[in-house]
């Protein structure tokens, strides 16, 4: 998927603050608001093979395993992390590739969020962000991705958060795997992917799903969404 750093807006009704500053989680269906996966037989997998999905506003819809996160971090915070817990076990052949860092608002900001993350690679040199602004000041739930270096195109760790320029406010920083994406042309749209449109990606049964919406109006709407995983 490519690289959109505009705001998007939670679907998960996931509790917002992290549990963990200086190590991060790695979160599964078992935490409380994400949806159950069964369990897998045979080869303990499955495929996403199929997303009903619809809402009252135009725009996009985006299924993510949510990996990692760590938080909440203070609007000025500077923090190391060490001891982190690797989620190596949910990457389709432990690899790193193509993995978003993403910024989630915990509690409302004021002036404009900046945010810089360092990070280890695949290939364990550490890379940096930079600093990146949100859209605007945060509210609640929305998020904003923080771009990779070219070179650096995967995450194995966060190690450093730095956060600048806001002056209240707490936020976390996620680690995402994308799994599909759909979107709505316009107000009232649905439509159904089937395993041609999916593309069939792996889903593990201890996944954390994860949906962000980038919806073309200032109101958030009403999101509707139905998966359907197969076992493998």
């Amino acid at each position: 998927m490519g690289e959109d750093r505009g705001p998007h807006d939670r679907c998960s009704v996931t509790l917002l603050a992290g549990t963990s500053v200086a190590a991060g989680v790695v979160p599964d269906d078992t935490v409380a608001g994400y949806p159950a996966v069964n369990t897998f037989g045979g080869s303990a997998v499955g495929y996403l093979s199929r997303v009903e999905f619809a809402s009252s506003v135009a725009g996009r819809l985006t299924l993510y395993d949510r990996l990692f996160v760590a938080g909440a971090y203070a609007f000025n915070a500077s923090q190391a992390l060490s001891a982190q817990p690797s989620f190596s076990a949910r990457l389709p052949g432990t690899s790193y590739k193509g993995l978003e860092i993403w910024v989630e608002q915990v509690t409302a900001g004021t002036l404009v969020q900046n945010v810089a993350v360092t990070y280890d690679d695949d290939g364990d040199i550490s890379r940096t962000t930079g600093t990146v602004a949100a859209p605007a000041a945060m509210v609640v739930g929305r998020c904003f991705q923080l771009p990779l270096v070219a070179g650096g195109n995967s995450v194995k760790k966060i190690t450093n958060v730095v956060g600048s320029t806001a002056s209240a406010g707490t936020f976390n920083v996620m680690v995402l795997r994308p799994l599909w994406t759909g979107r709505m042309a316009i107000a009232n749209d649905a439509d159904v992917h089937d395993l041609l449109r999916t593309g069939m990606p792996i889903v593990y049964d201890t996944s954390a799903l994860f949906m962000l919406a980038a919806l073309d109006s200032t109101a958030l709407g009403v999101p509707d969404c139905m998966i359907e995983i197969v076992n493998g």
